[in-house]
């Protein structure tokens, strides 16, 4: 990857002055977030530059939407035709729509609470980064680890992954690709669309299984 580009960003992020992100969703920020029409539209872009990354041959398949927020890659998968569950953390999150039909999980993304080998396919939109933000880090770091390895295990044989993520730095950005490769059996790597316009840059890990769960 070419090192003429930064990710110097003016504003501090949420992720950056909040140590949790429960410490930010309150119920106002949620309601501003989750009404968005332009953040709709931001994540439906995502989302459908996420499934031409992943070339999925079947929409009969199962897919997760880890890190849901108020659903709507879940919401926009299930327009598309796929089966999908989502799952966040904030259970304000999980309400603010009426996405019953989308099998609504309470959860924490680190610790998957589904069986082994259940999903075709994995989709993070904009939530990986609340994961793993500083590399003095070692709770973050542990975290990680453990997403990466609830990943794994709840993907099929030869599934693949996709998480789409906003890194402080080139340094953490490539800290969570090692982290993923060397504590799980995925192979991976990064695609990054317009990598020389930070306002455009948008940054895909791309993950497949290899091996089958143990």
């Amino acid at each position: 990857m070419s090192d003429d580009y930064n990710f110097y960003v003016k504003r501090e992020r949420p992720e950056e002055v909040y140590k949790h992100v429960k410490d930010y969703f309150t119920k106002e920020i949620i309601s501003q977030y989750a009404s968005s029409k332009s953040i709709m539209k931001i994540q439906e872009k995502i989302t459908l530059r996420a499934l031409e990354i992943l070339n999925l041959k079947k929409k009969k398949g199962l897919i997760l939407d880890a890190g849901c927020g108020p659903g709507f890659t879940a919401m926009y998968l299930k327009e598309l035709g796929y089966q999908t569950v989502a799952l966040d953390i904030i259970s304000e999150f999980l309400t603010y729509y009426h996405i019953h039909n989308l099998n609504p999980i309470l959860a924490d993304m680190c610790f998957l609470p589904f069986h082994s080998d259940s999903f075709d396919s994995i989709i993070s939109i904009s939530a990986v980064q609340w994961v793993y933000r500083d590399r003095d880090d070692k709770i973050m770091k542990k975290n990680l680890i453990h997403l990466a390895q609830s990943f794994y295990r709840v993907l099929k044989f030869k599934s693949s992954a996709i998480i789409q993520l906003y890194p402080k730095s080139k340094a953490i950005m490539e800290d969570i690709g090692k982290i993923f490769t060397t504590n799980t059996d995925f192979i991976g790597n990064f695609v990054i669309d317009n990598p020389h316009n930070p306002k455009k840059r948008k940054i895909f890990l791309v993950l497949k299984k290899i091996n089958e769960t143990n």
